[in-house]
C-alpha cells in the first residue's frame, strides 16, 4: 500500500513539474514572439490606400475598417471548439490561445483537449509543431520546410482577425480574379504563399483557398472557412473559422474553432 501511495505521489510531482516547465516555456516563447517584431505605431487606415485594388478586396476593407482605424501589432484570443486529430477520427473538444505578431510574421497557438496539447508556432521565420499526450509523452513533431511554409500561411490566413495587416505592403499584394473573388501573395524571407479569397456581398472574407503541405510530402489543397463577423475594438472580424482538406474523396472538415476573447496590441501572455 506504502508503494503504491510513493509511486502515486511521485506521479504527480513529475506532472506537475512537467505542466509548472511547459507554462515557463510558453511565457518565454511568447515573450520572444512579442520582443523579436516590428511594429506599426504611427500608421492608421485611409480609404485612399484602396485605390487600384480589386473591387471586392476594396468592399472588404471598406467594410470591416474605420477611417482611421490604428495598424494592429499584436493579437491575442482563446477560443473554444471541436478537433479531429486524424481525418478518420471522430470530433475531441478543444480549447485554444493563440498570440500573433504583425507586420513581422509571427504567432504561437496552444490547443488543448482531454488526451493532449499542441503547439503550433511560427516564430523567427520557422515553423513547428508538437503534440504531446496528457501534456506529458510527446507523440508528434514537426519542423522543416514545408512546416515553415504551412505555418506562414495559417499566419496570412488568419490575418482576417486583424484585418490592418492585409493591407497592401511591399511584401504583400492583392490581384483580380473575378468580382466576388481576389488572389492574395504574401512574401517573407524568400518564401512566397498565396490564397484565392471569396468575399460575399457585404465584403466579408468566406473562403481562403491555398495548397498547403499534409505532412511534409503531400501537397493538397486546404480551405479556411470564416463566418459570424462582430464588431470587436471598431474592427469587424469572423468569430468562427473552420479548417477543410480539399481531397479526391471530397471535403474533409478538421478543425472547429469559435472566437471567445480577443484582444489587439496586448502584447503579453493570458494569466
Amino acid at each position: 500500500m506504502k508503494r503504491t501511495v510513493s509511486i502515486l505521489v511521485s506521479l504527480i510531482a513529475a506532472f506537475s513539474l512537467v505542466k509548472a516547465w511547459a507554462a515557463y516555456q510558453l511565457k518565454s516563447e511568447v515573450k520572444r514572439l512579442f520582443a523579436g517584431s516590428e511594429t506599426t505605431t504611427g500608421k492608421y487606415f485611409s480609404h485612399a490606400q484602396l485605390v487600384g485594388l480589386p473591387a471586392p478586396v476594396q468592399r472588404y476593407f471598406k467594410h470591416v475598417l474605420k477611417e482611421g482605424q490604428p495598424y494592429i501589432n499584436h493579437v491575442r484570443l482563446r477560443h473554444v471548439g471541436q478537433f479531429k486529430t486524424d481525418l478518420k477520427k471522430g470530433w475531441v473538444d478543444i480549447k485554444g490561445e493563440q498570440y500573433f505578431t504583425a507586420p513581422t510574421p509571427g504567432f504561437i497557438w496552444i490547443g488543448t483537449t482531454a488526451f493532449f496539447t499542441a503547439r503550433d508556432m511560427f516564430l523567427n521565420g520557422q515553423g513547428s509543431l508538437k503534440v504531446k499526450l496528457f501534456s506529458l509523452l510527446q507523440v508528434a513533431e514537426g519542423t522543416g520546410p514545408t512546416y515553415d511554409e504551412g505555418e506562414l500561411l495559417r499566419w496570412l490566413g488568419e490575418s482576417a482577425w486583424f484585418p490592418t495587416n492585409l493591407l497592401p505592403t511591399k511584401n504583400l499584394s492583392w490581384s483580380h480574379i473575378d468580382e466576388n473573388t481576389a488572389r492574395l501573395r504574401f512574401t517573407y524571407n524568400q518564401l512566397t504563399v498565396t490564397y484565392n479569397v471569396s468575399f460575399n456581398a457585404l465584403g466579408e472574407i468566406t473562403v481562403m483557398e491555398t495548397k498547403r503541405y499534409m505532412g511534409e510530402k503531400s501537397l493538397e489543397t486546404w480551405v479556411g472557412r470564416f463566418s459570424d463577423y462582430q464588431e470587436i475594438y471598431g474592427v469587424v472580424v469572423p468569430t468562427k473559422a473552420e479548417g477543410i482538406w480539399r481531397l479526391p474523396s471530397g471535403d474533409h472538415s478538421y478543425a472547429k474553432f469559435q472566437v471567445k476573447v480577443m484582444e489587439y496590441n496586448k502584447p503579453e501572455l493570458f494569466r
